[in-house]
Parts: structure tokens; C-alpha cells; sequence
């Protein structure tokens, strides 16, 4: 399987000069950060079925950012919705599937109000989201309560499957299992001794980084911890304190939008430390925004590579490249389809078609316990280079 990198090259030049990178897989691991082999997804489902469905035009949503700080995330997610949903409609004239778009700007206080309208729209019977999982636990027991299937791509907070919510799938690895493979392949494959663990105030970066600091032990040096928070630009008091601390990693626990200005001005404070960081900056936008000085930043993610095939596609349509979600996006987009081609019309039959589900995406196997997570997690290891 030809794997593509989540980036194009990047002429930004914030880092402090035009840069030529793009963010390359590197290793799947194990949730004990060993490597394994790469998954096999020469079987994976197909969007298109057999061209022979018929169904009564039908509508899913997809909730996340659409716009603001962050909203590379929710655009990757929701480009690959498009593909699986031209590829099946271009192949089923008689059963046309169109999307509905919410844009919750990935924040909870918008996404308490745009959940609702989903879900008194009888039209749509599946959501693929929501993005964030801030956004996901303010408003999981709404589409519980309203029977609404809902598959998330990216929301990787541990706790969400905590909650008794009968309608959540999360369609890729939690926190609980990101963070101690990461730590592990750290403090192993790397064997950094002495890491300084930064994390901003967003759930996601929380239960990241908690998972992390439990798998790291005594190499995740509580001394020169740091926390910052969502919407920060001005990081000189961290560099300072990471200046001082000499350490052998920096890991960075928090979305594109802040870690991309941090490394910036870690590396222009004199910080050479690894820079190492997790899905939530491991996208396009961060390499643009934090250009050369994103240079050897290490990051991980639950999600999968896009294999050549789906990224010559994805970019043909969209207009760019595919980046962290997109496979998920379109892999979550198909397990509703498959449903919906087979008369799985209803929110109600939808939802009993995912819990059953058991098939090859183009990212993994993709079958889930009662709480909705996935039997079967691995995680990536990326580099920017």
C-alpha cells in the first residue's frame, strides 16, 4: 500500500524562511509503542456498493469547524464526506445521498446550539461528528436522547464513551491509547530521557496529556510542565521556563492553531529540544503557519495515512490535499452508505446497521463494543521533513 503524507509542501515562511515540507508517515505502532506492520486495506469497503441501489433521496450532517482557528480539522473531515458521497452518488443514480454542513467552529457554546437543529431536521438520519471533543461531550446526550447516529472521526477524549450514550461510535483510537504509545515510542524507539509536557486547557488536550504524563513516569518531568491555554499567541514565558529546563523532548498537547506559533518562537528563543505533538496539530496548517520551524516536529495520531489512490482522488475533488481525518471522514461516510443502500433508511435502522458493522475501511477494521469504541487501535507516527 503507497501511503501519501497529510501535507503539501509549504512556501510559508514564519518559521523563518520558505520552507519545503510536508508532513511523511513514518510507523504504525501498538498501543505499547512497538511498530507493527502497516494495516492491509486492499479489501476495503467501497463507497460506489454495486451500482445498483435505490432508495428515496436521502441526507446525513456532518458538525465541526467549518470556519475559525482550527477549522483545517473539520474541512479535512468534511472533503472526505464529499468523496465517499460523489463516489456512491455518481454510481447510484437511484439513490442520491447529499450532506448537510454545520459549522460549530469546534467550540461547545455553538455546538449546544447547531446539535439541536440536526436533530429536529427529520431528513437527516446519521451525523458524522462532531469534530471536537469539547464540542462532543457538551451535546453526546442530545443525540442520544434523539436515537441519532452519531460517528466521530477525530473526537478522541477517553471519557466520552464513559458517559452511557447508545448512539456515539468514535472511528479511530482514544487518548487513553495515543497518549501511552506515544510516551512509549518516546521514551523507547527515541529514548528521550527527560521530556517537559505542555498542555492547553481544551478537553482534548487534558485527557491527552494525562494519558501521556501516566505512560511517560519519571521521563515526563513534572518540574518544567507547562499550561497554556486555547487562543494564546504570546508563549515567552514557556520558552523561557523550557530554555531553562534543557530537555531532551517538548510534547505539546493541544490543536495547530497554538502549536504552530509555539515551536515558532521556541526555536527562534534558542529551544532545540524535539518538538513532538499529537492529532490535534498534525495537519497541513500547521506546517504552513509554522513554517521551517516545523522542521523534524514529531507527531502521532490515531488516524491513518491517505493511500495514493484516495489522495488523488480526494485532491481531484476538493482542490488540496488530504490531510488528519480525511480517511476517517470518508471511511465513517461509506459504513453509513453500505446501511443506506441496503434500506437502512431509518435513524433507528442506521444505528443497529453501525453497531453490527464489522469491515475494512481504508484506515483500519472498523467494528465496535457497546460503548462505542473500536476493537482494534494502532497509532501513526508522522514526521515533518
Amino acid at each position: 500500500m503507497v501511503l501519501a503524507g497529510c501535507s503539501d509542501k509549504s512556501s510559508d515562511g514564519g518559521g523563518g524562511g520558505s520552507t519545503d515540507l510536508s508532513i511523511q508517515p513514518v510507523v504504525q505502532l501498538d498501543t505499547a509503542g512497538k511498530a507493527v506492520a502497516a494495516t492491509d486495506t486492499g479489501n476495503a469497503a467501497d463507497p460506489a456498493g454495486d451500482g445498483t441501489a435505490q432508495c428515496a433521496p436521502q441526507s446525513i450532517a456532518m458538525a465541526g469547524p467549518l470556519t475559525g482557528a482550527n477549522s483545517a480539522l473539520g474541512i479535512n473531515i468534511i472533503n472526505g464526506v464529499k468523496l465517499a458521497l460523489d463516489e456512491h452518488n455518481k454510481a447510484n443514480p437511484d439513490c442520491q445521498v447529499s450532506v448537510k454542513q454545520f459549522d460549530t467552529e469546534g467550540k461547545p457554546q455553538i455546538a449546544t446550539g447547531v446539535i439541536p437543529s440536526i436533530v429536529s431536521d427529520p431528513s437527516i438520519v446519521a451525523l458524522v461528528g462532531p469534530t471536537f471533543s469539547g464540542e462532543t461531550k457538551a451535546t453526546g446526550q442530545i443525540l442520544s436522547e434523539a436515537g441519532m447516529p452519531a460517528l466521530s472521526a477525530s473526537a478522541t477524549n477517553p471519557t466520552l464513551t464513559q458517559n452511557g450514550w447508545q448512539t456515539f461510535f468514535r472511528g479511530l483510537g482514544n487518548d487513553d491509547s495515543q497518549g501511552p504509545a506515544l510516551a512509549n515510542y518516546l521514551t523507547g524507539e527515541k529514548g528521550y530521557k527527560k521530556i517537559c509536557v505542555v498542555q492547553d486547557n481544551t478537553d482534548y488536550g487534558a485527557g491527552l496529556a494525562q494519558a501521556f504524563i501516566g505512560a511517560a513516569g519519571a521521563s515526563a518531568d513534572s518540574s518544567c510542565a507547562v499550561s497554556v491555554k486555547e487562543g494564546d499567541k504570546d508563549f515567552s514565558a514557556a520558552v523561557s521556563k523550557l530554555s531553562a529546563a534543557n530537555a531532551d523532548a517538548i510534547f505539546y498537547a493541544g490543536y495547530y492553531a497554538e502549536a504552530a506559533p509555539f515551536v515558532q518562537q521556541l526555536r527562534s528563543g534558542g529551544v532545540t529540544a524535539a518538538f513532538v505533538s499529537a492529532d490535534g496539530s498534525n495537519d497541513p496548517e500547521f506546517v504552513r503557519q509554522a513554517g521551517s520551524s516545523s522542521e523534524g516536529t514529531l507527531l502521532s495520531c490515531p488516524c491513518s495515512p491517505a493511500p495514493e489512490e484516495f489522495a488523488t482522488a480526494y485532491k481531484a475533488l476538493n482542490g488540496q490535499a488530504p490531510g488528519v481525518y480525511s480517511v476517517e471522514g470518508y471511511d465513517l461516510t461509506t459504513i453509513l452508505l453500505k446501511g443506506i443502500d441496503a434500506g437502512k433508511v431509518t435513524r433507528a435502522d442506521l444505528l443497529e446497521h453501525v453497531r453490527a458493522y464489522d469491515g475494512t475501511g481504508l484506515a483500519r477494521q472498523y467494528k465496535w463494543g457497546p460503548t462505542g469504541e473500536l476493537a482494534n487501535i494502532q497509532i501513526w507516527m508522522y514526521e515533518v521533513e
